[in-house]
């Protein structure tokens, strides 16, 4: 057996399940940190495309909805600081399943003729919240 193979089968989960990813469509910069980029629901007057950026809060552990979003904008945030963005065009966002969790608990009980049982379940659905964008290099505002 290759020694090998367990190692490249974790890699690619582990890259199957990155939380952020990009497309390059311009030209990259060196890299910037997160709080450098600057998140635009509009256009600035003068800017350059660099790449399209995607997100989500999966694998992090919130529970609200807003945490979920400021998680994956975050996440938005450094996946362009990455190819040097210094800000955000905001295109969408949004919610995706995650998985499905469930449990449950029954007795009974018999006594002569007579049987009794209960039962309680219960299930739920996890989601994360999801950023998609398109990192820019502002020269002017």
């Amino acid at each position: 057996m290759d020694l090998r193979l367990p190692g490249i089968l974790a890699a690619l989960l582990i890259v199957g399940c990155a939380a952020q990813s990009h497309v390059i469509v311009g030209t990259v910069r060196p890299a910037t940190t997160p709080d450098q980029v600057k998140v635009y629901a509009a256009p600035p007057h003068q800017f350059e495309q660099i790449a399209i950026v995607e997100a989500s809060s999966r694998h992090s552990m919130n529970f609200t909805d807003q945490s979920k979003l400021d998680k994956a904008i975050l996440r938005l945030k450094e996946e362009a600081a990455k190819v040097g963005a210094n800000g955000i065009l905001l295109q969408s966002t949004g919610t995706v399943s995650t998985g499905s969790f469930g449990t449950g608990f029954g007795s009974a009980s018999a006594s002569g003729n007579t049987a009794v049982g209960t039962g309680f379940g219960f299930s739920g659905n996890m989601d994360a919240k999801t950023a998609t964008g398109m990192a820019i290099f502002v020269t002017q505002e």
